[in-house]
């Protein structure tokens, strides 16, 4: 191998084949031709395996070669590694959807149980909003001696069909007249209708006792006659059940303090309301002329 073609491939990507004295076959290295040196008899290649030397006299030729194939090569082999990273970012992303979908389910089931939960508790509160209630069924006036003014109301009242308990206790009653009076269950003035009595206005509060319900109610306090009332309820618990009837006695002179009563063609409104339920409205109006002491208002 001549010098002056050795000189010409320093820095050059070759093919250079070489033999070793008393071998048979030739091998073949590529890589880069470094540098040449003649004095010592090397050659400095930096090959794919590293740098290196070889020595001259083993050369047998040198060609120069093109790094296209060996690039291409490379790159293939930067393909596969940047699918391979790519499947790995995919697989992460899978893993992270797949978390966020357990997470998000979760949150949904918590919250469905928890509006189905508030959702039966509204419906139950409704149905008995809707279903509980008290109706009146009749307004009946009590007069004066003199027969020229209402000095008492008496509303038969009754729960509604269907409705539950009735707490008398809880319930309020409104007068409307030319003020507006508020009242409330005296509870000491609750009993049984006494069959024996000529008038329900002259229940006692006691029996035997001299004293009627009727002269003791207020301005802020009505009294409960139970008119039917089989198990008890309103005069032991003051609880009015399906089937109860009581008379809500209420005192018009001590509300109506000016006028002493209801005058005649004279209207008196108001509402009777329970703790849970509908509640009933009363509006009635005084008859021109009170012909008896007891007078329907209905």
């Amino acid at each position: 191998m001549e010098k002056k073609y050795m000189e010409r491939l320093v820095g050059k990507y070759c093919k250079i084949v070489t033999k070793e004295p008393g071998e048979e076959k030739a091998s073949v290295v590529t890589g880069t031709l470094e540098d040449v040196d003649y004095k010592d008899g090397f050659v400095l290649i930096d090959s794919s395996r590293g740098l290196g030397c070889l020595r001259i006299d083993t050369i047998i030729a040198i060609k120069p070669k093109s790094k296209v194939k060996t690039q291409i090569k490379h790159k293939k082999s930067l393909i596969k590694k940047e699918e391979a990273m790519v499947g790995i970012g995919t697989l992460i992303v899978f893993i992270a959807m797949v978390l966020i979908a357990a997470v998000a389910a979760a949150v949904l089931i918590n919250t469905s149980e928890t509006l189905q939960s508030r959702a039966k508790t509204v419906g139950t509160a409704t149905i008995r909003e809707v279903s509980a209630g008290v109706a009146i069924e009749s307004i009946t006036g009590y007069t004066n001696i003199n027969k020229t003014k209402i000095e008492y109301l008496a509303l038969t009242v009754r729960p509604r069909a269907g409705s539950k308990d009735i707490d008398i206790g809880l319930c309020t009653l409104s007068v409307l007249y030319n003020n507006l009076s508020i009242l409330t269950l005296n509870e000491s003035l609750v009993q049984q209708v006494n069959t024996d009595n000529k008038s329900v206005f002259e229940v006692p509060i006691t029996s035997g006792s001299s004293y009627t319900i009727l002269d003791n109610v207020s301005s802020i306090k009505f009294g409960v006659i139970s008119i039917h009332d089989p198990d008890l309820s309103v005069t032991t618990t003051y609880g009015m059940n399906s089937g109860d009837r009581i008379i809500i006695i209420v005192n018009l002179s001590a509300i109506l303090t000016l006028e002493g009563g209801l005058p005649p063609r004279e209207t008196v409104s108001g509402m009777l309301t329970p703790e849970i339920g509908i509640k009933a409205q009363y509006d009635t109006t005084a008859p021109a002329v009170f012909s008896k002491r007891i007078v329907n208002l209905s």
